[in-house]
């Protein structure tokens, strides 16, 4: 059960980092996931309000991407991918895509008739839920934690050791799902993503009745004025439903693939003194599109995982290649920069990510990375090389100083090799890096790639748009939550 949170495109500057092993059952459970008899009323539920699984006082924080509710809940986290071109450019909206072959039509996830415009009466009880417990969040998702330990303690050993972050990712993340519940197609094929990456946490299809069965606990308590049986009934379908998604998601990827990956560090090259390239040997075949990221735990460090873009294109001796930028008082990332070293092993969650190229197309292809968010980049430029392709790509490297532009060397070689392929580095305010790429174009013809920190995301996002290019062709795998995590 991890954090539900949706990668950032790109290692950003703060590091794209976001578990036990067993596999996640397959979904015996339709039909009868969740109860609504078996909800605990807030009444019942008064002596638990303390917090739980906190640090102490002396503790350093530990930015947290483990099993969390966010994930458990399986309603989606801040930054549900949205292809929409009317989606808010302060938000993440990666490239919607197909689902899976057979996996069917998106399933119906909420109550009661939509109009053209207009939410179903689910989606605005599931809000008005929301936005009354919103000035007391903290409260509520320590009390959900509360409740869910006190009532099935086993849970607790899939969750890190510290969860002050998890709790705040809670909320984000039952906000957006509440504003994305009326797209299911979008919805499902993000959930489904989701559910099949749980297994490597050790997620069990029964695992998540607990956890709705916590989650209404908490709801119920802290949105008192609003509760009743109506918003508990919409509350129950929605998470019953998303939760059947996920497990079905995790029964069908475990017909296909292990829930996670050994892969052993065979080079490990310092490109600068916080910037090192890892170059990984996975223990079987590890099958991925230029684009996408991984998610990745150290041994010094279980059960935290966070994700790393791949900074190559699939290779055929199967070796993977990641860029990683240490982040002051990032655990995870400090040990894989500092620490690690060839004959090292980590572990690798499965492939993820929808920022890929459509090869079916001729579209140009505008590229802008940010600091360490040049790694996919770089992997799409490979790709599409690899293809044969002669169609134009445009890359805008950016960074704060000369000496962060690490990679800038490669992306000349390629640039050189390739007539086709122009790279323009960028050196400046990361707010104003947007402007540089304006004065170029036109770009109303191309695909948009972004990836790199979130607030340099964002003002592309509105560069773009007001460039002319739909938000249905800007593609990125952007969410702040996971990159202020750092670590």
């Amino acid at each position: 059960m991890d954090a539900l949170t949706t990668p950032a495109a790109g290692n950003s500057d703060a590091g794209r980092e976001s578990g036990g092993n067993d596999e996640a059952a397959t979904g015996e459970m339709a039909g009868a996931l969740y109860a609504p008899a078996a909800l605990g009323t807030s009444s019942a539920l008064s002596a638990v309000d303390a917090p739980v699984g906190g640090p102490g006082p002396d503790a350093p924080p530990v930015p947290v991407e483990g099993p969390a509710l966010d994930g458990s809940i399986g309603l989606a986290a801040s930054g549900v991918p949205t292809a929409s071109a009317s989606a808010d450019p302060e938000r993440d909206a990666p490239q919607e895509r197909e689902p899976e072959s057979g996996t069917g039509p998106a399933p119906d996830l909420l109550h009661g008739e939509r109009s053209a415009g207009r939410p179903s009466t689910d989606a605005l009880r599931v809000r008005r839920t929301l936005a009354e417990i919103e000035p007391v969040a903290d409260r509520a998702t320590s009390y959900f934690y509360a409740l869910l330990f006190l009532r099935h303690p086993a849970l607790r050993d899939l969750f890190p050791p510290a969860m002050d972050t998890q709790r705040d990712r809670l909320f984000k993340a039952l906000l957006t799902a509440a504003e994305h519940m009326d797209d299911p197609r979008t919805l499902t094929e993000y959930l489904r993503q989701l559910g099949s990456g749980h297994r490597k946490y050790g997620t069990r299809a029964a695992h998540y009745p607990a956890v709705g069965e916590a989650l209404i606990g908490a709801l119920a308590r802290y949105a008192e004025a609003v509760w009743d049986q109506e918003t508990e009934a919409a509350w129950v379908r929605a998470y019953t439903t998303i939760s059947q998604v996920m497990i079905d998601a995790a029964a069908e990827s475990e017909l296909r693939s292990p829930a996670w990956w050994r892969a052993e560090v065979v080079a490990h090259d310092l490109r600068t003194p916080e910037v090192a390239e890892l170059t990984l040997r996975p223990d079987q075949p590890y099958p991925f599109l230029a684009g996408q990221y991984t998610s990745l735990e150290t041994p010094w460090w279980p059960r935290i995982w966070r994700h790393y873009s791949f900074a190559a294109a699939p290779r055929a001796d199967g070796l993977l290649t990641l860029h990683v930028k240490a982040v002051p008082a990032g655990w995870v990332s400090n040990a894989l920069v500092h620490r690690a070293r060839p004959g090292d092993v980590l572990r690798l969650g499965p492939p993820a990510g929808s920022m890929t190229v459509d090869h079916t197309t001729d579209s140009g292809l505008l590229c802008i990375g940010g600091g360490t968010g040049i790694a996919p980049i770089k992997a799409l430029v490979e790709d599409v090389a690899q293809h044969g392709e002669r169609r134009p790509m445009e890359v805008f490297y950016g960074a704060r100083t000369d000496d962060a532009l690490y990679d800038i060397d490669t992306m000349l070689r390629l640039a050189k090799a390739h007539p086709w392929l122009s790279v323009r580095p960028v050196v400046d305010d990361r707010a104003r890096f947007p402007d540089a790429v304006r004065q170029f174009g036109p770009w109303m013809s191309y695909d948009a790639y972004l990836a790199g920190p979130p607030g340099m995301i964002r003002s592309g996002l509105h560069a773009l748009r007001t460039a002319g290019i739909p938000g249905s062709r800007i593609r990125h795998d952007s969410v702040e939550e996971l990159v202020a995590a750092g670590d």
